[in-house]
């Protein structure tokens, strides 16, 4: 079983590296966790998004085979609690699928990959940037793992 993270962009601030990479870190070794980085297309004067949307689509589904789980972080895909998370997680899991969890572009991601993914997850109705998505998704990947596994980590 193995979860990977395929997210555009591949420049970081600082911060969201260290707090990604602490969080991914604690992650079981069983899972292989991964981050796999798509650079983000050309923005900006002139440039077409279409184009750059197209463009990362087709890099984000190079990297999904077709027996994979995919769950798309979209702002109009289903909110959850982290306790639902966690026995959605176990779900996931229990299928015996390669997990994997996309978080597109600025603009979000194409329609092929949207109709590629098997659900569509929200961690906020929020506009949030993308590094912060990236470690707000991780944290919660972790706290969901420390829940089902009865880790004092959450707290309710």
């Amino acid at each position: 079983m193995h979860i990977r993270l395929i997210a555009v962009g591949d420049r970081q601030p600082s911060w969201v590296v260290t707090a990604f990479d602490n969080y991914a870190g604690r992650l079981p070794r069983q899972w292989r966790f991964r981050l796999h980085s798509i650079p983000a297309g050309r923005r900006g004067k002139g440039a077409n998004p279409a184009s750059a949307i197209e463009s990362e689509g087709r890099k984000i589904l190079a990297r999904i085979n077709p027996a994979d789980f995919v769950v798309n972080l979209d702002e109009r895909g289903k909110e959850m609690s982290s306790t639902a998370l966690s026995l959605q997680l176990c779900d996931w899991l229990a299928a015996g699928r390669d997990l994997i969890f996309v978080i597109g572009g600025p603009d979000g991601v194409s329609n092929d990959c949207l109709q590629r993914a098997d659900y569509r997850w929200s961690l906020s109705k929020l506009t949030l940037p993308h590094g912060l998505v990236r470690v707000m998704f991780v944290e919660q990947l972790y706290r969901a793992w420390s829940i089902d596994e009865g880790h004092p980590y959450h707290r309710e």
